[in-house]
């Protein structure tokens, strides 16, 4: 026991103030085990960060696929509410939106340039339902890889045949898509409200409670 309460202790201590901060918000307004998954994923990005763009993607996808898949309406109590990745980690769940943003939000903060990196807003096929997915680009006008919760294995566009493209994002651009390409530039990501106020709560000054609590 005293052997983990120093190992416990030597990560916590490796946490920025900042970051420790940001746990103690989450512990006091979602609870403890909240706290631990918050914890967690700054590790994540502290081991991460200098690793190849690939280990950070496949690192990423795979930490974030680990939470529930649950809609708005049941989480939330309201049809779409993109979550800021605090309030993801702090409930255990959310709907696509709330896994890609997650993801993003990380790669970002890992290092992977905004050009590399879009939200496409899809429509899955099998599922009959429109859907989110993080698109990368190694270069301008390479076929991108898709990471998503559906499928959690990251694999190139053209190998998705479930998913039709529709629109795509990143920090600064709205892009409108036209099959596996990478789409006409149709505007500025502004021009999304979901987008702008996520961007704004993205400090975690403001967080939701859900209205099922998985932790307990």
């Amino acid at each position: 026991m005293l052997f983990l309460l120093i190992i416990l202790c030597s990560q916590s201590s490796a946490l920025s103030t900042g970051e420790q901060e940001m746990i103690r918000q989450v512990r006091d307004f979602y609870g403890e085990r909240a706290a631990k998954r918050v914890n967690a994923w700054r590790q994540l990005v502290s081991e991460t960060q200098g690793k190849s763009e690939d280990a950070i993607l496949e690192a990423t996808n795979r930490f974030f696929n680990q939470m529930f898949f649950v809609d708005d309406i049941h989480l939330w109590g309201t049809k779409d509410y993109w979550a800021t990745p605090l309030e993801f980690l702090g409930s255990s769940a959310g709907d696509c939106e709330d896994f890609s943003i997650a993801k993003y939000f990380t790669l970002r903060e890992l290092g992977i340039s905004d050009n590399k990196l879009r939200l496409v807003y899809v429509k899955s096929l099998t599922l009959n339902q429109f859907h989110m997915v993080v698109a990368y680009y190694p270069t301008p006008s390479a076929e991108p890889l898709l990471l998503d919760n559906i499928d959690g294995e990251i694999k190139y566009a053209s190998k998705r045949k479930d998913l039709l493209p529709i629109y795509s994002f990143n920090g600064s651009k709205l892009w409108l898509m036209k099959e596996q390409g990478s789409g006409q530039v149709a505007g500025n990501a502004s021009r999304l409200s979901l987008w702008n106020d996520l961007r704004a709560r993205n400090d975690g000054s403001r967080l939701k409670r859900p209205q099922i609590n998985y932790d307990e």
